[in-house]
């Protein structure tokens, strides 16, 4: 469990969390920030802390609550809930566009009932359908039906059960995966903690199915078949590390496809360019596509500094310009004189990009031509990333020559959404792509992007996250 979370820290660092199961009881260590270093003096009191056969952790980056430490802590998962013998704990990735209205209904089950996230709606809403039903497979049903969002979900029964399921469409990703020897099943968000501890992957969980484990393995439950998979096209782009494997094909690859499909769709910024950079370091995939398609040398004259851990996209507006400024080092004399292609993987504030430009433009870059792998971001996420209105959005109002002056680059050039569908290996009806098409998958979400861009477009200032508003709560009746 250690070693698979840490492998995923990139997904989550403001807390981290681990619990597990032993003689009927949950065990549970949280923490704020990155799941720490273990010295080996302490795997022993790690090991009484954490007694158990089974267990499930998390790491945490927030899209519902509070960002204050002590929310954060309170919202740290794995969560978990009681109601008279039945217990549970989940450990949830993914976001809940109708939370507001679900938590009123748990209210009304549930005395004192305090939410801090979609979390404890999630594990709530299950524990309630497995108090009616005593049956795992009918309340996973029962949750599938109601929740309007994205949720892979691993969790363990008050009888020490183990269990996955995902969503009806599929939006976030979830494998399983056993160690060599047979004696160790697992499910992750990511294969790169499969690898981590020497496991072998077995399978992605399909949208909609329920997975169960016992001694002999995985059984595998489809609970709802839906006719549309959503996976998020961002995880390809941004989110997911270069060494996991989606759909067969490493995350790198895809990302080195991207630079070489930018290479085939602006050939003429190409003939203008000079050298290639990136924006460590998820530009760096793409810039090898880059390189090789067009022949220009990628000078790797922009470096990122190790131990400057956080992930600019998912800071707090106020901690991300000095993070940004302090965290991409440019190396002047490489770049000066010279116009330049730098890749990124998005645009979403406009913030980073703005800083590195002006960067490049005080080291003297001639000219400054931006590369962007995933296509203008025009609508807010409902699923699980953090830009969650058109107001902090730099693509709901403005097209890619605007974008460009106001970031300060000569040119901002996006891939194309069909270059982006291309290189993933799937097709644009298995991607969710809400936040570049205005399109998506569940109604509630739809309904909401629709009612708040109308708004937004009269003038409307948003204070909060759409799915966190009285407007959401008055949608969803």
């Amino acid at each position: 469990m250690y070693w698979g979370l840490r492998a995923q820290n990139h997904r989550g660092h403001q807390s981290h969390g681990f619990l597990t199961y032993h003689s009927g009881q949950f065990h549970i260590h949280k923490d704020l920030d990155l799941v720490p270093k273990l010295k080996t003096s302490a795997i022993p009191e790690w090991l009484q802390r954490l007694p158990g056969y089974v267990g499930i952790g998390n790491v945490r980056y927030t899209t519902s609550g509070k960002c204050d430490d002590a929310a954060l802590l309170r919202g740290t998962q794995p969560v978990t809930a009681s109601k008279g013998d039945l217990k549970l704990a989940l450990s949830f990735n993914g976001n809940i566009a109708n939370a507001l209205q679900l938590r009123k209904e748990i209210d009304q089950h549930f005395s004192g009932f305090v939410c801090t996230c979609d979390s404890d709606i999630v594990c709530h809403k299950l524990l309630l359908e497995l108090a009616k039903s005593k049956d795992l497979a009918t309340a996973v049903n029962a949750c599938m039906q109601s929740l309007d969002g994205a949720f892979s979900v691993a969790g363990i029964t008050g009888n020490g059960d183990f269990f996955a399921f995902k969503d009806p469409h599929g939006i976030k990703p979830l494998c399983a995966g056993h160690s060599p020897d047979g004696a160790t099943f697992a499910f992750s968000s990511e294969t790169v903690s499969l690898d981590m501890n020497g496991f072998i992957r077995d399978f992605e969980l399909e949208p909609g199915e329920l997975v169960t484990v016992s001694e002999n393995g995985f059984e595998r439950t489809q609970i709802v078949k839906n006719p549309r998979e959503a996976f998020c096209a961002f995880e390809f782009a941004y989110f997911a590390r270069p060494d996991s494997r989606f759909n067969g094909k490493y995350v790198y690859e895809i990302r080195e496809d991207f630079g070489r499909n930018l290479v085939r769709e602006f050939p003429e910024i190409v003939k203008d360019a000079d050298v290639i950079l990136s924006v460590p370091e998820t530009g760096d995939d793409p810039a090898m596509g880059v390189h090789e398609a067009s022949g220009l040398r990628w000078e790797r004259a922009s470096r990122r500094h190790r131990y400057v851990t956080e992930r600019a996209f998912i800071l707090l507006n106020n901690e991300r310009f000095s993070t940004i400024d302090r965290k991409v080092n440019i190396l002047g004399s490489k770049v000066n004189g010279k116009r330049v292609i730098i890749t990124e993987d998005s645009i979403v504030r406009g913030d980073t990009t703005k800083i590195i430009i002006e960067k490049l433009r005080r080291a003297g870059a001639k000219k400054v031509y931006m590369f962007v792998t995933f296509p203008c971001i025009i609508g807010p996420c409902f699923y699980g990333i953090d830009m969650s209105t058109y107001g902090q959005l730099i693509g709901s109002n403005h097209n890619a020559e605007e974008i460009a002056k106001i970031i300060g680059a000569d040119a901002v050039c996006y891939q194309s959404i069909q270059g982006l569908v291309q290189a993933t290996g799937l097709t644009q009806e298995q991607l969710c792509l809400g936040c570049i098409t205005g399109k998506y998958p569940t109604p509630m979400a739809q309904k909401l992007a629709d009612e708040m861009r109308r708004k937004f477009l009269g003038g409307y200032k948003e204070k909060d996250r759409i799915y966190e508003t009285d407007e959401a709560a008055t949608q969803a009746k």
